[in-house]
C-alpha cells in the first residue's frame, strides 16, 4: 500500500528502523542467590522473536546500564550514534528514570529522524513485564510519527519536551500545566 507510512513508496523501498540498546530494567536479570538485578545479554533478539515482528530492524548495543549511571558522554555517544546510522527511524530501549533528560538531550540536537525512546518499569525475565509492549508500541511509533523525538510507554507517545515519570505512581504523563499540548 503506497503512502501507509511516511517517506515510504513501496514497501521494498522500506529502510530499517535501527535498534540502540542503552540497558535499563528492560535487559536486567535477577540473581536469586542475593536478589540484585544485574545485566548479562539483551534480551531484544528474543522479544522481536516473541512479538513475531516483521518489521526489518538493525540492533546495535552502546551500553548496559542502569540509566540513573549514565552520563553526560553516555548520552553524547547515543546522540552521535543516532546522527551516524543511516535509518532516519531509530528506537531506543533505555532505563525508565533518565528516559525524558536523554529525549531532551537528543532533541536539541536531532530534528531530522524520527527517535523514539522506550523501556519497561519490569525487567522482561519477570515474565509479565510491559517491555515487550512498549517495545512493539514503539515500533510502530517510529513507523508513523514524523521526525522528531518521543517517548512511548503503555501504549501512549509523548513529544520529548512534554513527559515525566511520574515518581509516585509509576507511570509516564504530560508535564502538568502542558496537558493537551502533546501535538504528535
Amino acid at each position: 500500500m503506497i503512502g501507509v507510512f511516511p517517506n515510504f513508496t513501496t514497501k521494498s523501498q522500506a529502510m530499517s528502523i535501527r535498534i540502540f540498546i542503552t540497558g535499563g530494567t528492560f535487559d536486567k536479570e535477577y540473581n536469586e542467590l542475593n536478589g540484585q538485578l544485574y545485566f548479562k545479554d539483551t534480551h531484544l533478539h528474543d522479544l522481536l522473536e516473541m512479538g513475531r515482528n516483521k518489521v526489518p530492524v538493525e540492533i546495535r548495543t552502546l551500553m548496559m546500564i542502569d540509566s540513573l549511571e549514565m552520563t553526560a558522554e553516555d548520552r553524547e555517544l547515543i546522540v552521535h550514534q543516532c546522527r551516524q546510522c543511516e535509518e532516519d527511524r531509530i528506537v531506543i530501549t533505555h532505563g525508565t528514570d533518565t528516559m525524558a533528560e536523554t529525549a531532551k538531550v537528543i532533541a536539541e540536537k536531532i530534528d531530522y529522524k524520527t527517535i523514539v525512546l522506550t523501556g519497561a518499569m519490569i525487567p522482561i525475565k519477570f515474565g509479565s513485564s510491559d517491555g515487550l509492549f512498549n517495545l512493539g508500541s514503539a515500533l510502530a511509533f517510529a513507523q508513523s510519527l514524523k521526525a522528531g523525538v518521543y517517548v512511548a510507554m503503555n501504549g501512549r507517545c509523548f513529544n520529548w519536551h512534554n513527559v515525566q515519570k511520574n515518581k509516585v505512581t509509576g507511570v509516564f504523563e504530560e508535564i502538568e500545566g502542558s496537558i493537551g499540548k502533546n501535538n504528535l
